[in-house]
């Protein structure tokens, strides 16, 4: 009675792991999300920091109602790494002032792409 109780375990086994193994199916967007929202803050932000006068952190913050570190994070991960824009800092008499320049590419990455070869 024992072999026939361990060879169920061992079938049930089996089928479970050929249950998982076996791809699932996932949903697929029709068109990819390539193009911006007008009415998100993410697409509200790069407006502001595109305009020649550029944008502050406290703008930022006031248009998105996000913390201090939150915009500097957004600046640094979507902006600079995951768009790739070339966003540049100066300091003028309203405080430190972000905009986005022309340019594809940053001066920071071109600088490390020189060093890396």
């Amino acid at each position: 009675m024992t072999k026939s109780k361990s060879k169920s375990k061992a079938s049930r086994a089996a089928a479970r792991t050929t249950r998982k193994s076996k791809p699932r199916s996932k949903f697929a967007p029709s068109t990819p999300k390539t193009s911006t929202r007008p009415d998100t803050k993410h697409a509200r932000i790069l407006a502001m920091l595109r305009t020649p006068a550029g944008a502050t952190i406290a703008a930022i913050m006031r248009a998105t109602d996000w913390q201090q570190h939150s915009v500097r994070g957004f600046l640094a991960g979507v902006v600079r790494k995951k768009l790739d824009l070339n966003l540049v800092s100066e300091l003028t008499d309203k405080g430190r002032v972000y905009r986005i320049k022309d340019s594809k590419a940053s001066s920071g990455a071109a600088d490390r792409v020189k060093q890396a070869a």
